[in-house]
């Protein structure tokens, strides 16, 4: 008899860890193992469970006849043991119920509920359209050359004539021959035409740009060269040993992976390979496949449930072992990765935002420990604890090595950036968006025949209406947010929620201003819908300008239309928020905008700064990487700031120095690990009472323990949204401190309170 180890997925804090079940003899035969999703029952009742490892020893301590067995085998297995491991550690780690952290490893589509057609019938899992597609292909079988139809057949004849061109989906021959699905049964049954069932993959059309191509250079620079020896190593050493390559835009770090997966693919082993915007995969995608060609599958979640599905089903048949998409293509079921690589390693989309609140980074080395690979880290920007583990050379027994990379390949040059003070622009008589500069670079891009890409890292027309006799601001009336200006259909929204109104219908149809009446609403602030709208007044008519933002990629496909679109325009102008920052690689961009450099200054976040420094550098990089040289023109009202200063000097060291004196001084990362717990719910006492028994749990567990701090409770910077108070206790640990642990057990001995949600976030960058 065989045991099992299953997690429930019966999400709570409460129920920790796996329970014992006994498997059956058939359903062990069935597939009944590590990864496999199972029925049981429990407290009386049938509950889905994850299988997360096997054994032939009964539990320590129990009688065997006591043990309940598995019911059935509701899917077959999704991930194998080392993955096991590894949500075993997560759920640990980001202090969450084991299930949530097992969820990310099971296939796309799959969900918890389980139904079935009758009493009788076994449970089936209910899925969100995915799973396997089979299509049905008709061919010719040799008896057709003696066949002959009846008079009357007449649709037989022509699927028969059909067919004679080679085989065919019964699809497509219905598609041209009405009926000629029930005249493919016909010839069927009398043996003169094979029907098979061939396997179907959903979405995989072309989904490349034209200029995403990766032609071999004739030689690699020296700092590649150094890179690629450097993650040799660390592959060969089976250890999960880092590699960070810190290299300055277009310096070549794609060539790096490429060259670095060349090599681990001939060993016979596979690569993960993460990108931090769906926006990026386009280009991505065609760069990897035209080296590897049908061996990449790529995963993000702009894909349907069942093209998710397809891709995630090739990578477990081992019939792709290069995997390409966003934080989750991490989980894929690769069987034996020898590489895995993390590009623009800095960005907080690598951060999950619900449970399990994992950072990419953090669970892609411990993959790599797990399954003995390397990891890579690519930015130009890396991130303050990653170049602080490279200080100490190691983390968490794996060794962290940084390999510079400050020289472009082809004699291309960084580009020269200019920071203009918007108040000495104002103080000089300019009132428009665009400061002269700015508006002389663009003609320059116009008379040359060039693009231009210019960000604003706010989308709609305007960031807020202000009513110009009383003064008010209309704010969400269910978040404590100011509303959004767009242009585009005459109507406030906000950015919490989602939920919009016609301006005249805010807050009732008479009138505009929610406080006086007032209808003088005057926006202010500027969004890309503004910044489109100035362009289209400034440019000449043949000049396109493309807007990328949230706004218009909402549509699956619009990312790679609008690069298309850009990339095929002879001059173009493209508008964007942070998707349009990182990544992209336009040889024709001779010119990069920066319209105000300071909307993520002035947040209440320790990072604001960092983010800032990181999104200008990237920004700045798109310029100038081809054989013409680049430009770049900041705007900003803050011209002194470290972070300015140091991307108008390509010196790193100007940001830096200033920005881990302030973090040392004040234990933020990497000096210590910064949780935040944010508890939320209708009630404004219940949660100001559960965030003061937290705080006190939390202070009461961790004592004067050395390097450990406890802040709050507070309200949080977004004190409402979507009409729930929000409030949040912070807690600071050292650097090597087991954070989980602690926070889970806090929390959980709060119990469970009627209206109250918590959620921990261990290594938090959400600070709002």
């Amino acid at each position: 008899m065989r045991y099992a180890s299953v997690a429930l997925d019966i999400p709570t804090r409460q129920l920790d860890g796996t329970f014992s079940y006994a498997v059956p003899d058939e359903l062990a035969d069935a597939g009944v193992t590590t990864g496999a999703t199972v029925l049981v029952s429990f407290s009386r009742r049938l509950a889905v469970g994850y299988v997360m490892a096997v054994s032939t020893e009964p539990p320590e301590g129990v009688d065997p006849t006591r043990v309940l067995p598995v019911e059935q085998l509701l899917a077959p297995p999704a991930f194998d043991d080392a993955a096991a491991r590894v949500a075993t550690w997560m759920a640990r780690e980001y202090a969450c119920p084991l299930c949530e952290a097992v969820r990310p490893f099971l296939a796309p589509g799959q969900k918890v509920r389980v139904t079935r057609a009758s009493d009788d019938a076994p449970w089936e899992l209910v899925c969100e359209r995915a799973g396997a597609v089979d299509a049905r292909w008709a061919a010719l079988e040799p008896a057709a050359n003696d066949y002959v139809p009846p008079r009357t057949a007449s649709r037989q004849r022509a699927v028969i004539e059909a067919l004679r061109e080679g085989p065919q989906r019964v699809s497509e021959l219905s598609a041209t021959i009405p009926g000629a699905a029930s005249a493919v049964s016909a010839l069927e049954r009398r043996g003169v035409v094979a029907v098979t069932r061939r396997r179907e993959l959903r979405g995989t059309g072309d989904t490349t740009l034209s200029s995403a191509s990766a032609p071999r250079p004739e030689r690699l620079t020296a700092g590649q060269l150094e890179a690629l020896a450097a993650i040799d190593e660390a592959r060969a050493g089976a250890r999960g040993d880092v590699v960070l390559v810190d290299g300055v835009t277009g310096s070549g770090k794609t060539e790096v992976y490429l060259a670095a997966i060349e090599r681990a693919l001939a060993a016979g082993r596979g690569a993960l390979v993460l990108v931090p915007e769906i926006s990026l995969t386009a280009q991505t995608v065609g760069r990897f496949r035209s080296r590897f060609g049908d061996e990449v599958a790529v995963l993000h979640s702009r894909l349907s449930a069942g093209e998710r599905f397809d891709q995630w089903d090739l990578v477990r048949a081992g019939r792709a072992r290069v995997v390409v998409g966003a934080r989750s293509a991490l989980f894929a079921p690769l069987a034996d990765p020898g590489l895995i690589i993390i590009d623009e390693e800095h960005e907080g989309s690598y951060k999950q935002d619900n449970s399990p609140r994992y950072h990419a980074r953090e669970v892609a080395a411990e993959l790599a420990r797990e399954r003995g690979a390397a990891l890579v880290l690519g930015s130009a920007t890396p991130s303050l604890e990653a170049l602080a583990r490279c200080r100490e050379g190691a983390f968490r027994g794996a060794r962290w090595v940084r390999v510079e990379m400050p020289e472009r390949p082809a004699g291309s040059v960084l580009p020269r950036v200019t920071v203009v003070d918007m108040a000495e622009q104002f103080r000089s008589g300019g009132r428009s968006i665009f400061s002269a500069p700015l508006v002389e670079a663009l003609r320059g891009v116009v008379e040359r025949r060039e693009k231009a890409v210019l960000m604003l890292n706010r989308r709609g027309f305007a960031n807020f209406l202000m009513c110009r006799e009383c003064g008010c601001v209309p704010e969400c009336p269910h978040c404590s947010t100011a509303l959004t200006y767009h242009e585009r259909g005459h109507m406030l929204a906000c950015h919490t929620c989602g939920r919009s109104w016609p301006v005249r219908a805010y807050p009732d149809p008479s009138t505009t201003c929610p406080n006086c009446g007032s209808r003088y609403l005057a926006a202010f602030g500027v969004g890309t819908q503004r910044v489109e709208d100035e362009l289209s007044m400034l440019l000449p008519a043949d000049v396109e300008v493309i807007r990328m933002d949230a706004d218009t990629t909402r549509a699956k496909g619009a990312h790679q239309r609008l690069l298309e679109q850009f990339d095929a325009a002879e001059c173009a102008v493209l508008v964007g928020t942070q998707m349009i920052a990182k990544g992209l690689d336009f040889p024709e961009v001779t010119l990069v905008g920066v319209i105000n450099a300071d909307t993520m200054l002035k947040l209440p976040d320790f990072r604001a700064a960092e983010r800032t420094y990181d999104l200008l550098e990237q920004v700045a990089g798109r310029a100038g990487r081809g054989r013409r040289p680049g430009e770049v023109v900041v705007q900003t009202y803050w011209a002194s700031h470290p972070a300015m200063r140091a991307v108008s000097a390509h010196d790193r060291a100007l940001f830096l120095e200033p920005e881990l004196a302030e973090r040392a001084e004040a234990s933020y990362p990497p000096y210590s690990r910064l949780s935040n717990v944010v508890a939320w719910g209708r009630s404004e006492r219940d949660v100001r009472a559960a965030t003061a028994d937290l705080a006190d749990a939390l202070r009461g567990r961790v004592g004067t323990t050395p390097g450990w701090e406890v802040l709050g409770p507070a309200d949080c910077a977004r004190a409402r949204a979507k009409d729930q108070v929000r409030r949040h206790v912070m807690v600071k640990a050292p650097p090597g401190a087991d954070v989980g642990p602690v926070l889970k057990e806090c929390v959980a001995s709060l119990g469970r309170r009627a209206g109250i949600n918590i959620a921990v976030d261990v290594d938090a960058y959400d600070m709002m």
